[in-house]
């Protein structure tokens, strides 16, 4: 397959590699130093005891590539506004394009069949312009459970999982989703398909929800956080509360909060929360996606979302005053 990864930071890059190293034709959008050095030497990840390296295509303009049998977007929520307009190059008559993103989607309501259909959530899509950028038509759902990090320009320590996670909004089984699920098994990467995609969604967001926004606030690993009872009381809260909302959407958990707690612990280990990489390095945060439309969408149904509602004002500042400090630090 022609296989295009708009983002190629650490999960973008991680996927790009394992479809490459099966033979796809894969290229990269990327920038800056991570381009170059992508350009220069070839994209590689780390993984355990394991080193995959891999030449690709990567360029910064999406003008230089051709169409795609399918579009990854691997973006940061606040980089995909921009981005989205600029893919049609890329696009052809049956081209998927598959967000792999943090938090709530902006598609999140496209045939979601309840009385929202087709409305954008306002915290990331205020007008709307995200849902017209794209036929949402050829949107592939997909959540992703994997850890990684850009150590180093064109260099991606992955630490744990390889979980992508597709699925049609309408819950249907298409032959598109089942051919590029295969596509991504075949690459030595565990892609299941869902028929209840916004499941996976939440399950997913409500450990987001509480890692993410706590582990930047207090700059810790994972292990370190789940070490300390008082923050894993705070995130068992949160957790609780994103339930209550979900619930209120036709969302099944299969996990409590004490569950997705113990599974975090266990398969995630000292990883750090992408929030807490951003913030040292200054970029932009997703707290919208991750935490905002969680408050957002309670609202709209009525749940109360009191602790969460603190932490998104807390993690909303922090990311307003991620200016560097001396010495590099900025945390």
């Amino acid at each position: 397959m022609k296989i295009c990864i708009v983002g190629a930071g650490a999960i973008g890059g991680l996927l790009g590699a394992y479809l490459a190293r099966a033979g796809h034709q894969v290229s990269l959008v990327a920038r800056g130093a991570h381009l170059s050095a992508i350009r220069a030497r070839g994209l590689e990840v780390r993984s355990g005891g394991e080193r995959i390296t891999v030449s690709v295509t990567a360029s910064d303009q999406v003008t230089d590539l051709l169409q795609q049998d399918a579009i990854f977007v691997a973006l940061k929520a606040n980089g995909i506004g921009a981005m989205l307009p600029r893919l049609s190059p890329l696009i052809g008559p049956k081209t998927l394009v598959v967000p792999a993103i943090n938090g709530i989607p902006w598609w999140y309501f496209y045939r979601e069949g309840g009385r929202f259909d087709g409305e954008p959530v306002a915290c990331i899509d205020p007008e709307g312009n995200l849902m017209r950028s794209v036929d949402c038509g050829r949107i592939l759902g997909c959540v992703v459970y994997a850890a990684a990090e850009v150590i180093e320009p064109g260099v991606i320590e992955h630490s744990a999982g390889r979980r992508f996670v597709l699925g049609e909004p309408d819950g249907s089984q298409s032959e598109r989703a089942q051919c590029l699920a295969a596509a991504l098994r075949a690459s030595g990467l565990d892609a299941p398909l869902s028929d209840r995609i916004r499941d996976e969604v939440w399950t997913k967001l409500i450990g987001n929800l509480a890692f993410n926004p706590i582990c930047a606030l207090t700059a810790s690993r994972m292990d370190e956080a789940v070490a300390n009872p008082a923050i894993v009381a705070l995130m068992r809260c949160v957790m609780n509360e994103g339930i209550r909302v979900g619930e209120a959407y036709g969302v099944r958990f299969q996990v409590t909060a004490d569950q997705r707690l113990q599974m975090t612990a266990e398969r995630i280990g000292s990883a750090k929360v992408s929030m807490l990489q951003d913030l040292e390095r200054g970029r932009p945060i997703e707290s919208e996606a991750i935490v905002g439309a969680v408050c957002e969408l309670g609202r709209r149904v009525g749940i109360p979302t009191p602790v969460t509602d603190t932490i998104y004002t807390l993690i909303s500042q922090r990311g307003k005053t991620r200016s560097a400090m001396p010495d590099g630090n900025r945390l």
